[in-house]
């Protein structure tokens, strides 16, 4: 079956655009770059974590992305100033309605381990410009006797955010290829891809750290075994589709050609898995721990994963069951 229609963000089955893939790519971000951070924080004695840069970075990538992300969810709602009944009315049959609580949990827990961390600062903040705000120390203080735990808690929620991105689209049956078990953890592979990339973007121009710096070290240990379980992820994701029969072999074979076949091969595969791989793999510790080729590399992985949103989601709605 070929698809008779060449307009590739126009589609007859077409239920959610652009700004879906943007919302899912941000989650990504939000998600990776926080469990990095706890995982460098845990494994690091930091005598003033807030002052290191891969814990500011996720204090800005954990929550800068996600509250950009749900504005444009909202926005795209029929009637966006009905927004505060999500917020509120939960329905536990629907994946959206438990994608918002999630986030609400996860913000509420990322804002107390944020606290507790620059904790100093917010003070300092306080006591100058809303002074009457003094009781928020005392509840800080509370905070910083569970920071253990609210590690924990909020590592555990950052990895379902991640893999919820996934949910969400496979809740969609009616659609052969999102209806997929495997986009879950292919989701929360490549979220926690782009949280590092970003991860790194932010350290290196924002906090002008060095290339062989101790983060940019810690960094890379990861960067490998992610890419190559995001392209295991890949693998497992076509060859289900493949021997699912039926509905499944036409839409694996319409996402692969035509307009999304290119961008799969050109963006997903050669620019988000292929380049970075190799430049990890083969290139020189001289290269390697380059400032400006860790930014290159970290672009193409972000162009990468956001050309894997949008071939996932609009590639997925080409074929109906």
């Amino acid at each position: 079956m070929t698809l008779d229609y060449p307009v590739p963000f126009h589609t007859p089955n077409l239920v959610w655009d652009s700004t879906i893939a943007i919302y899912l790519f941000l989650l990504g971000i939000s998600s990776g770059a926080v469990q990095l951070a706890i995982a460098y924080k845990r494994s690091n004695k930091l005598e003033n974590p807030s002052k290191n840069w891969i814990i500011r970075a996720a204090a800005v990538l954990g929550s800068v992305p996600t509250l950009i992300g749900l504005t444009l969810l909202i926005f795209h709602l029929a009637r966006p100033w009905t927004f505060w009944k999500l917020m509120f009315n939960y329905q536990f049959n629907s994946v959206m309605s438990m994608g918002v609580m999630l986030f609400q949990v996860y913000m509420l827990f990322l804002v107390c381990w944020c606290a507790v961390i620059f904790k100093e600062d917010i003070m300092a903040l306080i006591q100058r410009f809303m002074p009457k705000l003094g009781f928020v120390g005392k509840i800080i203080n509370v905070l910083e006797r569970l920071t253990g735990p609210v590690e924990i808690i909020l590592f555990i929620l950052a990895a379902v955010l991640g893999a919820y991105t996934g949910f969400l689209l496979s809740a969609l049956i009616s659609y052969p290829m999102l209806n997929n078990p495997v986009l879950p953890a292919l989701f929360l592979a490549s979220g926690t891809s782009s949280g590092i990339a970003a991860t790194f973007l932010f350290i290196l121009i924002a906090g002008k750290l060095k290339g062989d710096s101790h983060e940019s070290h810690f960094i890379h240990k990861f960067e490998v075994p992610i890419m190559v379980t995001e392209l295991g992820l890949l693998i497992c994701f076509f060859v289900g589709l493949h021997f699912g029969g039926g509905q499944k072999v036409v839409a694996l074979h319409n996402a692969l050609s035509g307009f999304w076949g290119a961008v799969f091969w050109i963006g997903v595969f050669l620019i988000g898995i292929i380049i970075p791989l190799l430049a990890n793999l083969a290139a020189k510790d001289s290269l390697k721990y380059n400032k400006n080729f860790i930014i290159l590399v970290s672009i193409f992985d972000l162009i990468g994963v956001l050309c894997l949103r949008y071939f996932i989601l609009y590639a997925g709605q080409l074929t109906v069951a």
